[in-house]
């Protein structure tokens, strides 16, 4: 379990923008879905508990109608493209990457479009059509070729950087050390990057906060983390979590 004064930061954050009759906009994308798993569950249980949306960013190759069927009633799930089958095509010397350029534009493109195709017959109204790319990265080339494809939007981790080819709604946040434990970060340092953009936020960027997650390979940790957070956040007065249908919307 987390020490209570480390979460200190954040209130008194939450409690400037309160003060201020602002509110901060929050929403939670999870990569790496394919099937029910007791984690998916979990995760399911506790942002709907909190009335949290949270953004699947679902595997098409090797998903199928058992995770269809287990997302049918969960009224708080949408669901996005997260590449084509998660295979990194990248050098041993190279950063993980599947929609690189190591390969020819027409076969990354193909399997993206599949990808989407599936996806939106298997999900109807839960469908979002945003690619999510595996790793968070994507051949600058590719991306203005993804209209086409019927992708209407991109997500990837950092700021966004205005004037691209394609709406952008980016996640900040990302609660797993993957460079070090490979379980969840410590809450403070957590607590610390979130009240870092809010601040940024509250002085005029009007991006909202991404929060990251990967139900499958979380620790208690970072479920500890994720509860505390649903705990502190849903239903403050100065927080709304938002679906990313709904920002993009905006």
């Amino acid at each position: 379990m987390t020490d209570d004064r480390i979460w200190s930061p954040l209130r008194h954050e939450l409690d400037r923008w309160q003060a201020a009759d602002r509110v901060a906009r929050l929403w939670l994308r999870d990569d790496d879905a394919t099937e029910p798993t007791e984690a998916l569950d979990r995760l399911l249980a506790l942002t709907g508990r909190a009335a949290i949306p949270v953004t699947l960013a679902v595997i098409p190759a090797p998903t199928g109608a058992a995770l269809a069927e287990r997302l049918a009633d969960e009224s708080h799930v949408l669901v996005a493209p997260h590449g084509w089958s998660h295979t990194n095509h990248a050098g041993l010397d190279e950063k993980k990457q599947e929609l690189g350029n190591h390969r020819a534009a027409e076969a990354v493109l193909g399997e993206l479009g599949e990808g989407l195709d599936k996806l939106r017959r298997r999900y109807e109204n839960k469908f979002f059509s945003m690619l999510v790319p595996p790793w968070n990265r994507i051949s600058r080339p590719l991306i203005p070729q993804l209209p086409a494809l019927g992708f209407e939007s991109l997500s990837v981790y950092g700021r966004a950087k205005p004037g691209g080819p394609m709406p952008l709604l980016n996640t900040h946040v990302d609660i797993m050390n993957w460079h070090g434990t490979r379980g969840g970060l410590p809450h403070a340092d957590l607590i610390a990057a979130l009240v870092a953009e809010l601040r940024d936020r509250f002085d005029g960027n009007a991006e909202p906060i991404g929060i990251l997650t990967h139900h499958l390979v979380h620790d208690g940790i970072a479920w500890d983390f994720l509860e505390q957070l649903a705990s502190e956040t849903a239903g403050h007065p100065a927080v709304q979590w938002k679906t990313s249908r709904q920002l993009l919307a905006a």
